[in-house]
């Protein structure tokens, strides 16, 4: 949920107008609208890079996930490693637009851990995929944006990690 939405329920359910301290975080939230608009879009994009270049690192560093045996071993499994980058990419996205990490907790995180734990995918190798998913996106952005996406990444990594 964005600060505005935050701000704005909080205040409501308080009955009362938000306050000026309130307010000046809303102000500061929107003066990061275009960094975060232009980070969006440049990881939306880029998916298709990225995610080749999270792949290939994956496979150098973890060959034996692609090794007959392993769980991106075959088209279809490879197929859906890269769906899944696609997946987490987006839900960076949607929490660099909110400035917020509620939406990928609201959107899947918790769902996720429990579906590749039922499917026997071990975690350890998607908290792997994940940082070469990290290293590729960021490293397409500027300084100051990589600074500010990076948080939600690690997000991600440390939920996956739990």
């Amino acid at each position: 949920m964005s600060v505005v939405s935050q701000v704005i329920l909080k205040a409501d359910d308080e009955l009362r107008y938000p306050s000026s301290g309130e307010l000046k975080s809303i102000s500061e939230f929107l003066k990061t609208g275009e960094q975060r608009i232009r980070i969006a879009q440049t990881l939306a994009d880029s998916e298709k890079k990225i995610v080749q270049e999270a792949s290939r690192k994956l496979w150098q560093r973890r060959p034996d996930f692609i090794a007959p045996g392993g769980n991106a071993y075959g088209q279809r499994e490879r197929n859906q490693c890269l769906r899944d980058y696609g997946w987490y990419l987006r839900l960076v996205t949607y929490g660099v637009l909110a400035g917020d990490k509620e939406p990928i907790e609201t959107i899947g995180l918790v769902g996720a851990r429990e579906m590749y734990n039922s499917l026997g995918v071990p975690l350890p190798g998607m908290v792997e995929a994940l940082r070469c998913l990290k290293e590729a996106s960021l490293g397409l952005l500027s300084t100051e944006d990589a600074a500010a996406t990076e948080p939600y990444f690690d997000y991600i990594i440390q939920g996956m990690a739990a």
